[in-house]
This record gives structure tokens, C-alpha cells and sequence, in this order.
């Protein structure tokens, strides 16, 4: 059985979660947070999480190569199209959500999750690129009810859990839910994801590792 590590409150630990659940691919949880100690170091190179052992005992970190992991070595429910392009079309979506919008919002999270002052510097520099990215990737959205189309692929694992967390945010940020501002029709697209009985259990695990942290504080 395949092992997950991390926690609840991480967007890339729930999409990893999301792809399991998915793919009806059995597996365990270990709430792991990210560490610098020598044995979580020995499993995920610079102690990210998530990372998880597999079925043959080795380890594997960055959720994005788990995902192509999961994706390579269980193959009954497949999250990826099979036509070549639209497999690419699929990686372009999660690289532009992950490295044009997910990559600067978190610049944010500091102050808006912890209580961590962010330079109004850093606030308008990242919403000049989020204005701009979020615009311009907007035409890659085809909602139809799908990112990609008819097909629940690997593109809604990620765009799910990231838009969300953006979303809310730039919401407190700057008042304005930047996400819903520049991608039409991404409130019924997330309506529909969170009706899926796995997305429910994402989200409610989420909530719950939410509430649990906050107050502890």
C-alpha cells in the first residue's frame, strides 16, 4: 500500500490525496509537515511535502511526479487523455496553474494564513502578475463541465485545490477574489468539482486540518 506524507492544510498534499482517491489506489496517511530533520531529508531531498513510499518501498517527492508516478503505474482509472497532444495540452494546464498563478500567489500566504507581514511592494508586484497571468490563461478554461472538456482529467486534480486557495487569498488581500475576477464561469466549475463524493472528502479533511491548526495557535 502505497504511503502519503504530509498534512491536510497543503494544496499539493491534497492534490496527491485527490489523484489516490481517484484512481481508487489504496493508500495510508502519515501527517508529516515539512522538515529539515536527517529522516524526513532521506525521503524528500530538500524536506517538502508531500512525498510518499510506494508498494516497492522507495520514496518519491514533488507532487507532480507522484501524480505521473500514480498515473504510469495505475492504470484502470486513467487522469490523463490518451491522445498524445491532449496529454500535453493536459501538462501545459497544471505547469501554467503551478508556475504562472499557484508559484507568485504564495508570496501572500504568509500574511494572509499565519500572520506574517508581506511588504506592500511584494502585495503589488504579485497582483500586477496574478492581473496578468490569470487574464491571459483564462482561454485555456473550457468548462464544458471540465477544464479540458467532457473528461474529469489530471488538470482538475490540480486546478481544484490551487484556484481555491488563490482565490480565497487574494480575496483577503486585496478584497477582490482575483481567480473569479479574471476566469468567467470558475465559481460553477469549482460547484461542480466539490459535487464529486471524493472532492467533498478533500475538502472536508482540509477544513478540518484548518480548524485544528488555527487552534492550536
Amino acid at each position: 500500500m502505497i504511503t502519503l506524507y504530509g498534512f491536510a492544510l497543503s494544496n499539493y498534499y491534497n492534490k496527491v490525496k485527490f489523484a489516490l482517491l481517484e484512481k481508487a489506489i489504496p493508500f495510508q496517511e502519515v501527517m508529516t509537515p515539512p522538515s529539515q530533520a536527517p529522516e524526513i531529508l532521506s525521503h524528500s531531498p530538500v524536506g517538502k511535502i508531500p512525498f510518499i513510499q510506494t508498494e516497492n518501498g522507495g520514496y518519491l517527492s514533488e507532487s507532480q511526479a507522484i501524480l505521473e508516478y500514480l498515473e504510469d503505474t495505475y492504470q484502470d482509472i486513467p487522469l490523463y487523455p490518451q491522445d498524445n497532444f491532449e496529454r500535453a495540452k493536459c501538462r501545459e494546464f497544471i505547469q501554467q496553474i503551478e508556475q504562472n498563478v499557484e508559484l507568485f500567489a504564495r508570496r501572500l500566504y504568509g500574511e494572509v494564513l499565519f500572520g506574517s507581514p508581506v511588504s506592500d511592494e511584494i502585495k503589488q508586484e504579485v497582483k500586477t502578475k496574478l492581473d496578468t497571468n490569470l487574464k491571459n490563461i483564462s482561454a485555456l478554461f473550457k468548462f464544458s463541465p471540465f477544464v479540458m472538456g467532457e473528461h474529469f482529467t489530471a488538470a482538475d486534480i490540480v486546478a481544484w485545490p490551487h484556484l481555491q486557495l488563490v482565490g480565497y487569498v487574494t480575496e483577503k488581500m486585496y478584497g477582490e477574489n482575483l481567480v473569479s475576477t479574471h476566469i468567467p464561469g470558475v465559481e460553477n466549475y469549482i460547484k461542480t468539482i466539490e459535487s464529486r463524493p471524493h472532492a467533498q472528502k478533500v475538502g472536508t479533511e482540509r477544513a478540518a486540518a484548518i480548524d485544528a491548526f488555527f487552534n492550536k495557535k
